[in-house]
């Protein structure tokens, strides 16, 4: 988590305050984490950095070395992933609370003598404190469900690692007993983030004045961003690189090489000829774009009563909206089997088990806190006089909301909206366990074809994945370039 924010929040501030060689293109790349589903990410850093990878291979090659000199493993291997994965929530929020900043108040920091240090600690990081929590909360409660990186990278001393083998043991009541202790760590922890937030008011009282990045005009600083640019360039695209590379080798010829030396465009034949094979791209889609459209609705609706409205228990509604992303996705997969592999009343009777309705219903659950924690970041820093005020000159409030809350506060919703659609298109934990032979989605898929060791048509499962959510990213950032920001 503090790496995640370390990376995160600097990013972002860079990126939406100043203008330097390489901005724009390191501005898009920036979100290109957001696209790697986590099976595929995870291999994919493997192939680069693991025992048997691409620059540890290459290294020992070049120096005649007799076994590799690093090797991305273990502990620090989930580390480095999780960080690589995981700082798109702080920059996606951070991003959005920035744009909403008042730079006068900066200015009139300066002018009374503080320091850039004591400008950063003293005005800007307060006003961030709002999306610092929600984006905290979120990395906090994601990384402690994390199934795949430990899978991967051999570390089963995690609570999520230790409940599968339990499960898998056939220990039901030590499984429940564990999800009970992991979930009541990640509670504790969004009561103490939850009370820290509400110690100040964050709300920004200036009127929307709009903010310009400032130009990097010293030589050698630009030489210092444009090699920055670079760098962050390269890291940020090669496993993109190494998954398109992967996915047009030839399954079973890559072995000691640095590189594949056999290739063929057969996998992508596959995904646009097989129907079977086209099938769960098709399905991820479908299942995605339902599940985010309910998190809209109940997302910002929640967050709004959460921040807006007075009313007893205010934090056992933002525990219980919390609860699912705190819990594995396996925990949450096995209690809606539990509810509705019979018929009951919530379902008007109907088994949802085996239905096209169970997987969006997951997705539904588990990624609710994306919108819900971004949107109400916003509405945090909203001044509430601006509603007032519409209110004052005869706007009821359904207008009032739709005009101007709305708008000021569309930045964070979007990113919230952005973060579960994405994170519906890769969901693999929950899937696994409540997927049908005709609702199978993308993220299964890849599974399966990595179980086969068909490396090549994972890739390219991977890489269609990726495309899918870059045009997500495009049509996001079209739509934000008319917003005000999420404050003002």
């Amino acid at each position: 988590m503090i790496c995640c924010a370390l990376v995160g929040v600097t990013m972002a501030f860079l990126l939406e305050r100043y203008e330097f060689p390489g901005r724009r293109i390191l501005s898009i790349l920036v979100l290109v984490p957001m696209a790697l589903p986590p099976l595929v990410g995870v291999l994919s850093f493997t192939f680069l950095y693991g025992e048997s990878g691409i620059f540890p291979r290459a290294i020992q090659h070049l120096f005649g070395l007799k076994q590799v000199p690093f090797s991305l493993k273990g502990i620090w291997g989930v580390i480095v992933v999780h960080t690589f994965t995981m700082y798109t929530y702080f920059y996606l929020t951070a991003s959005a609370a920035i744009k909403g900043l008042d730079p006068s108040l900066e200015e009139a920091a300066t002018s009374l003598g503080a320091g850039r240090i004591r400008v950063w600690t003293k005005v800007i990081l307060p006003m961030l404190t709002p999306s610092i929590i929600a984006s905290a909360l979120l990395v906090f409660m994601v990384s402690m469900a994390s199934y795949t990186a430990p899978l991967m990278f051999g570390v089963e001393r995690t609570m999520t690692m230790q409940i599968y083998l339990s499960r898998t043991n056939g220990n039901l009541e030590m499984a429940a007993t564990q999800s009970m202790i992991l979930s009541f760590v990640s509670i504790s922890f969004l009561i103490v983030m939850r009370w820290y937030q509400n110690r100040r008011n964050y709300q920004n009282l200036s009127k929307g004045i709009s903010v310009h990045r400032s130009e990097v005009s010293s030589k050698f600083m630009k030489i210092i961003a444009t090699i920055a640019s670079f760098g962050g360039t390269l890291i940020l695209i090669l496993p993109i690189l190494v998954l398109i590379l992967i996915s047009f080798s030839v399954d079973g010829a890559w072995k000691t090489q640095i590189l594949p030396t056999d290739y063929t465009v057969d996998h992508y034949v596959a995904l646009f000829t097989d129907e079977r094979t086209w099938r769960p791209i098709w399905n991820s889609i479908q299942m995605g774009i339902v599940a985010t459209f309910g998190n809209v609705l109940f997302g910002v609706a929640a967050a709004y009563a959460m921040v807006r409205l007075n009313f007893k228990g205010k934090t056992l509604l933002d525990i219980l909206i919390m609860v699912p992303w705190a819990l594995p996705g396996t925990v949450v997969a096995v209690n809606l089997i539990a509810a509705f592999s019979t018929e009951n009343i919530f379902t008007f009777n109907q088994v949802l088990i085996g239905t096209f309705w169970i997987l969006p219903l997951a997705y539904f659950i588990r990624h609710l806190p994306l919108v819900f924690r971004s949107t109400s970041a916003s509405l945090v820093q909203l001044d509430q006089s601006i509603e007032e005020a519409s209110r004052s000159l005869g706007a009821n409030w359904w207008y009032t909301f739709r005009r101007i809350v709305l708008p000021l506060t569309f930045s964070g919703i979007l990113a919230g909206t952005l973060l579960a659609l994405v994170q519906s298109l890769g969901e693999f934990v929950a899937s696994i366990l409540i997927y049908s032979t005709s609702t199978i989605p993308l993220s299964v898929a890849i599974f399966q074809k990595l179980y086969a060791f068909k490396f090549g048509t994972a890739c390219a499962y991977g890489v269609l994945q990726i495309c899918l959510i870059l045009i997500v990213l495009i049509i996001s950032e079209k739509l934000s370039k008319g917003s005000a920001g999420s404050a003002i």
